[in-house]
């Protein structure tokens, strides 16, 4: 059966963007795929210092709705969303590219993890995203697609990605319930993980220059992924030529994936 789909596929979409904090960002690789498909974008910024690398990227895209957003002060993602609520009344697609662990906890071993440093990494990076679906969900009305970024050491061990190993594991396996639980109403829930790249947020984990030259060295084709090789494969996820695509984890990283 034919699919009858606009050009650019995404006219007419509202999308909403979280994690961008600066142009090396996988949610700016994003929000500049869903632009150049045609979507409108919501672009949020964690604090002031931010906002002045973010500001001109939304400014680019041309961004309606540009807010404030740290998902651990209480208000700020409702805000949000009645924001979005009030300019548009409807939402298709969201994009949750956010990650946090205190550094001692983040670059200590796993096992010397504190408690408050745990369940402040599980609730910023994991937990946020069934918030976030929680909301988007009712503005939705017509079905929509979420992402959440991952990584390859949700699944297998990575030396000194130590708690963000577990964090990542449950964030995938939210992805897969999510998936099941708004399937039914048309939402579909895709867990994306990422080949290593240089971002601020990475920056964090130690001796990262040694995943990048390894990944970079093992990927069956050759080279390393960038943010608009994952940005494109969301909107392409995005588009109703993925209508009966969801609950996966889709590994965007060059095929270092399926390598032993």
């Amino acid at each position: 059966m034919a699919i009858n789909v606009p050009r650019p596929v995404l006219t007419g979409t509202k999308a909403l963007v979280v994690g961008i904090a600066n142009q090396y960002s996988i949610a700016y690789g994003c929000a500049k795929a869903f632009r150049e498909l045609g979507a409108e974008l919501a672009i949020t910024y964690i604090n002031e210092k931010t906002k002045t690398y973010v500001e001109p990227l939304a400014k680019e895209l041309g961004a309606p709705i540009f807010m404030p957003l740290d998902v651990a002060t209480p208000g700020m993602l409702e805000a949000v969303f009645e924001k979005i609520t009030k300019e548009w009344g409807k939402l298709d697609i969201v994009v949750h590219s956010i990650a946090y662990a205190p550094k001692e906890d983040l670059q200590g071993p796993l096992v010397n993890c504190s408690s408050e440093g745990f369940k402040q990494a599980m609730d910023i990076s994991c937990h946020s995203f069934v918030r976030m679906a929680r909301l988007a969900a009712p503005l939705m009305k017509d079905g929509g697609t979420m992402f959440a970024m991952s990584y390859y050491g949700a699944n297998k061990v990575v030396p000194n990605y130590n708690v963000m190993g577990p964090v990542k594991a449950a964030l995938e396996a939210s992805c897969r319930y999510l998936a099941y639980e708004l399937g039914s109403k048309g939402i579909r829930v895709h867990a994306i993980s990422p080949g290593p790249l240089k971002t601020r947020a990475a920056s964090g984990l130690k001796d990262f220059d040694l995943l990048l030259n390894e990944a970079a060295q093992r990927a069956p084709i050759g080279e390393l992924v960038d943010i608009m090789d994952v940005g494109f494969t969301c909107a392409f996820l995005a588009t109703p030529y993925a209508r009966r695509l969801s609950g996966a984890t889709q590994y965007v990283d060059g095929g270092v994936n399926i390598m032993a």
